[in-house]
């Protein structure tokens, strides 16, 4: 009896200990880097961190009230109404109102807005468009209409779960928000330590100074041979050529040579290592099901009989950002062009002159109908207002008809993270979501 208590009282033990080692506790200062800036462009980390949207996503892709409650259409989806949260405030204390609260919109979305005007009504925000726009609440939770206002110095002010601290000796800090609508963070602080390379994320990782760090996805499989704790998301962001309908490429038929010269399965195989999906959609598979009717095969033959045996004017083939795998994927692309008898030169810097631009582009909507009308919006203006699968389709497909935008690779997001951070999630669209991470020290 006495050997049946013990054991039964070393195992509850065991249990507690177990649970007080895993169960969220407050406290501490969460360490990231990065490579790039954290605050300048929508996708700037630190601008998620400390800015609320009247509507977020949840780790699931599940469409979630912020700082609006809830919302309406009428009218045929013309008008949407969307309630404010009650008793929110800015980090420096400034009361959010539906005035604040439209100024942010029109200055964040001068132009090409999904609405055609927006006004205060009370505590309702009241949304009116030419056009239905049945995906309006999933449009607001987009970093482009994440709500802001100055403070008395001028700054960029929000109600997000952490709020600016300062920037010393290369660090940006943000401190918690103990009065957060969704309840406070778990951490203290956030430590961001930008414009670090990845070799020196990684180092820093392994050695205690960093708790989350950038897995490029040309790395991954590189991290997990190295043991990283890697946290990964779906396919997020579409590489994309986009062409010039100018000068020699006017003609139609020397854009959709361009688009058969590519080898799609060496950029995946060889330059990023098998990750996320050979396409030449607009849309991962996941979210529309039927990219797989775009035709992903290279065909060397059918580009040089469009070619029809002249030799254009040599083409600029530029990158939009100066990241290394782009760089290397455009002297891939250009020699593909090469074989197919197009004399294509790689320009390392000035792309505003070039006939074709590699691109990077982010996929922050989880659905498709919104999904497809931000990536169309990266082209060109054209509001989608069917939201039927085949109609997506049809807009999708006489689109990339016209071999003006060419998809080639979806690629991940993904991070490494370290012993101490716990409950790391990321949003639909590879970000990383802080409110719940708690530290665990590490002996």
């Amino acid at each position: 009896m006495f050997r049946r208590i013990a054991t039964s009282l070393l195992i509850l033990w065991c249990a507690c200990a177990a649970e007080a080692r895993t169960r969220p506790h407050y406290g501490g200062s969460l360490r990231i880097e990065t490579r790039f800036d954290p605050w300048q462009g929508a996708d700037g980390v630190a601008r998620k961190f400390t800015l609320d949207g009247l509507t977020r996503f949840d780790d699931s892709g599940v469409l979630r009230p912020a700082l609006a409650t809830q919302w309406s259409a009428q009218n045929a989806e013309h008008r949407w109404e969307m309630r404010l949260r009650a008793d929110v405030h800015f980090h420096d204390g400034t009361p959010l109102t539906s005035d604040i609260v439209v100024a942010s919109l029109e200055q964040s979305c001068n132009a090409g807005c999904p609405w055609t005007t927006v006004h205060a009504v009370g505590s309702s925000i009241v949304f009116t468009s030419d056009n239905p726009v049945p995906d309006l609440p999933a449009q607001l939770a987009r970093a482009q209409f994440l709500i802001s206002h100055r403070d008395a110095q001028g700054a960029v002010d929000g109600t997000g779960p952490f709020a600016v601290a300062g920037f010393a000796g290369g660090v940006m800090t943000l401190a918690a928000n103990d009065d957060y609508w969704a309840g406070r963070p778990f951490v203290d602080t956030v430590e961001i330590r930008p414009k670090r390379s990845v070799r020196d994320q990684w180092l820093d990782l392994n050695i205690g100074r960093a708790d989350i760090v950038e897995v490029p996805p040309e790395l991954l499989r590189q991290a997990q041979q190295q043991h990283l704790r890697v946290i990964q998301s779906a396919p997020v962001d579409l590489l994309a050529l986009q062409i010039a309908r100018s000068g020699t490429l006017a003609n139609q038929k020397l854009r959709q040579a361009i688009a058969l010269a590519i080898d799609r399965s060496a950029l995946f195989n060889v330059i990023f290592q098998k990750q996320g999906e050979v396409t030449a959609s607009l849309l991962p598979n996941e979210q529309s099901g039927y990219s797989f009717l775009f035709s992903v095969d290279r065909n060397l033959s059918r580009a040089q009989e469009l070619r029809a045996g002249a030799t254009p004017p040599q083409l600029t083939l530029a990158c939009e950002d100066s990241g290394a795998d782009l760089q290397l994927a455009a002297e891939r692309i250009a020699l593909n062009l090469r074989e197919a008898g197009f004399r294509a030169l790689v320009a390392p810097d000035d792309h505003s002159r070039a006939d074709i631009l590699l691109r990077r582009i982010h996929l922050e909507q989880p659905g498709p109908q919104s999904a497809l009308g931000e990536m169309l919006e990266r082209f060109r203006q054209t509001p989608i207002t069917n939201s039927e699968m085949a109609a997506l389709f049809r807009e999708e497909r006489d689109f990339l008809a016209q071999f003006e935008a060419v998809p080639l690779l979806y690629l991940p997001r993904a991070y490494a993270v370290g012993e101490r951070a716990r409950d790391l999630h990321l949003a639909p669209d590879g970000s990383p979501m802080l409110e719940d991470v708690s530290l665990e020290d590490v002996k």
